[in-house]
């Protein structure tokens, strides 16, 4: 929150502000150099310190997004990158400007725009600790199939995220970062690794003769757009190894980006619902949430 956006350094006016002395902060450094070596009390020492980014940044760089772009990292909330090119987007929807990696020293920066979700996965926690609904995060599975809590539970991260994307959507074709107002968007996070039965399970969906991922099937279906998981879905961790490689050699550029080799491992959700159910779909969504606006204050 200290570093100026095109500067890459500690931002001088916001420092005075709060009586922040510029000498005690440390030295900044792109994302992909070595800054430093394992030094004695480890195992191993000498080992270079080579790669260092955030953990929803390291997981755009993990899924290779480039200019346009978009991830959604799912976990106990749901974070929103796209990458919006080597320039600086200001949002008019109520989104962050942030950086979504620099690969060097001398390499260019990639900016992005951010949005959150506060609640995902801990809305399965709600269920199984707070409601007593179900005893395992496993047994959403099975209520989610039927007309349930547990399903709305699952649509809600998907509606919140397209409220996400939707404001993506206008700044990035207000600023010329992307053409179409249509973009893929690729999941991955420990949601997915932690609950595989919750969002990975194989099982027929709303067609008997296709067999669907749940969870990504709904967020295709009402974003109106494919979604993209990735066969490693790790991507926080994949996005680190990337950064660092890349500092010593152990990896190019071009690999990382190189989108053939990326999309051969990958599964792609494609929308099945209509755009008129979908809208109404997406119509009832925001007319129950603004439904639900200052319920504490009645309730007082």
């Amino acid at each position: 929150m200290l570093m100026n956006l095109k500067t890459l350094d500690w931002d001088k006016p916001t420092l005075e502000t709060l009586g922040i002395p510029a000498e005690i902060l440390p030295k900044t450094f792109s994302n992909s150099e070595i800054i430093g070596k394992l030094g004695k009390g480890w195992p191993i020492t000498g080992i270079p310190i080579s790669g260092c980014l955030g953990d929803h940044h390291a997981a755009m760089l993990g899924q290779a997004c480039k200019k346009g772009e978009a991830k959604s990292t799912y976990g106990t909330g749901a974070f929103i990158l796209l990458n919006a090119g080597e320039e600086v987007v200001k949002s008019k929807h109520e989104l962050l400007s942030t950086l979504a990696f620099k690969l060097g020293p001398k390499a260019p920066t990639n900016y992005a725009l951010e949005g959150s979700v506060a609640i995902a996965g801990a809305a399965v926690q709600w269920l199984r600790d707070s409601l007593g609904v179900i005893s395992s995060a496993s047994e959403i599975e099975e209520l989610a199939l039927q007309v349930h809590i547990a399903r709305d539970v699952l649509e809600s991260m998907c509606f919140q995220v397209k409220d996400v994307l939707d404001s993506l959507q206008k700044d990035a074709v207000e600023k010329g970062v992307i053409k179409d107002a249509k973009f893929l968007l690729r999941v991955d996070g420990a949601i997915d690794a932690n609950l595989a039965i919750l969002l990975s399970f194989e099982k027929y969906y709303d067609f008997p003769f296709l067999s669907f991922s749940y969870f990504e099937c709904r967020s295709a279906d009402l974003l109106g757009s494919p979604v993209i998981r990735p066969a490693d879905i790790e991507t926080t961790a994949l996005g680190a190894a990337f950064a660092a490689g890349l500092a010593i050699g152990v990896f190019k550029e071009e690999e990382i980006f190189a989108s053939g080799e990326r999309t051969k491992t990958s599964t792609t959700f494609k929308p099945v619902l209509n755009e008129e159910f979908r809208k109404k779909k997406a119509e009832s969504w925001c007319r129950a949430v603004k439904r639900i606006f200052n319920l504490a204050d009645l309730s007082l």
